[in-house]
């Protein structure tokens, strides 16, 4: 990241001035992407979630060969799980962090799309909620030039190195054949980790949710 910020603002190697502007543009890149979890949000949303899908489904069911496939993989010591979904409604999300949170296997960070209001964004964030710094949606290169990659990178590979549940959907709702835009950007981001030896491996899970009508 200092690397990059280097060539983004020249002179920021030797200028205590510009070292300091691009800390602060770092940390608001870093403020696009995630902010800290709100235990108190957690436990309202973990006692909330139910009584909203007793009233928005008959029931919900889990299959037990996955969920016992999901536990086994949690099982194993010092690696980062990446669970991979297909993105069916704007539910998915809360229902397989509930999940997820439910079984033991914690907070997982969930990748959310682009097009939510400020106040949603920042409630989801301190739920778990993260979403790509601005300008990178459209961008699907091998390698994202700029800050926002640089910062992009080293956020996954401390998520990696850290083993918080990471949780990748890959379409956007409603669900089609095509790979989303942000989904390839974040999978790339898991890539490049474990080339650049920032992780040894990485467990990729798949999960699926299905309704019998989506919400």
């Amino acid at each position: 990241v200092q690397d990059v910020a280097s060539g983004w603002d020249p002179g920021s190697r030797g200028d205590e001035g510009s070292r300091q502007r691009w800390k602060e543009e770092i940390c608001r890149i870093l403020g696009e992407i995630q902010a800290s979890l709100s235990p108190l949000l957690l436990r309202l949303c973990h006692w909330l979630l139910p009584k909203l899908l007793s009233r928005l489904f008959l029931s919900v069911q889990l299959h037990r060969g996955q969920l016992e496939m999901v536990l086994r993989a949690a099982r194993t010591p010092k690696v980062p799980l990446v669970f991979v979904c297909s993105h069916q409604s704007q539910v998915d999300g809360p229902l397989l962090s509930f999940i997820l949170l439910s079984q033991g296997i914690g907070v997982p960070r969930v990748t959310v799309g682009a097009w939510t209001s400020p106040c949603l964004r920042s409630l989801l964030q301190r739920l778990g909620g993260i979403f790509l710094p601005s300008g990178m949606a459209q961008t699907c290169s091998d390698r994202d030039e700029g800050l926002p990659g640089a910062v992009m990178d080293a956020y996954v590979q401390d998520v990696l190195q850290s083993c918080q549940p990471l949780v990748l959907f890959l379409e956007e709702p409603p669900a089609s054949l095509r790979l989303a835009d942000p989904a390839r950007q974040w999978l790339l981001c898991v890539l490049r980790a474990l080339r650049d030896g920032a992780v040894p491996d990485v467990l990729i899970v798949p999960v699926g949710i299905s309704y019998d009508v989506a919400p």
